[in-house]
């Protein structure tokens, strides 16, 4: 049997660097990832906490071959400032902070080795990056209800792809 913490020959987690940049606004941000490159956020109890556990699907119970995170680079339709998506991008698991379970976000580089059950990238040779400040999150949170309509479905009919 495989060690269940490598991945192709990767470990999920790289060591964590000895200390992580703070990310305390948007702009923040915006500067990191474009000084280095594709970046992630995920929201978990830290880089600590998963370099010691198996992720695994929530509803099937299978091991994840890496760690579920949500991309900060905008993709290439994106054609709204980036301060937008990188908005919109950190409120999708905010939730997540809500359940009292510790979890909090940060930003990570890595490998995208495969596709999660909602589809999200799966990365292995994860390096910690950033903190995430709650600073950061509730000016995200503002933009996010300032320029889009928070849980809006397309409409049926107008060209949008059907599931």
């Amino acid at each position: 049997m495989t060690d269940p913490k490598k991945t192709r020959g990767r470990p999920l987690l790289m060591t964590p660097a000895p200390s992580m940049a703070i990310c305390s606004s948007l702009d923040d941000l915006a500067r990191l990832l474009n000084a280095l490159g594709p970046l992630y956020v995920r929201y978990s109890r830290g880089p600590d906490v998963d370099a010691s556990e198996q992720s695994k699907d929530g509803e099937s119970g299978l091991p994840l071959p890496g760690l579920s995170v949500n991309p900060l680079s905008p993709e290439r339709w994106w054609t709204r400032p980036l301060q937008h998506w990188l908005a919109r991008q950190l409120m999708q698991y905010r939730h997540l902070e809500a359940r009292d379970s510790g979890e909090f976000a940060w930003v990570l580089a890595g490998d995208e080795v495969a596709r999660g059950p909602d589809c999200e990238p799966l990365l292995a040779g994860v390096v910690p990056i950033a903190d995430v400040t709650e600073q950061l999150l509730n000016e995200a949170d503002q933009v996010y209800a300032a320029v889009f309509d928070r849980g809006a479905l397309p409409a049926s009919g107008k060209g949008d792809a059907e599931s």
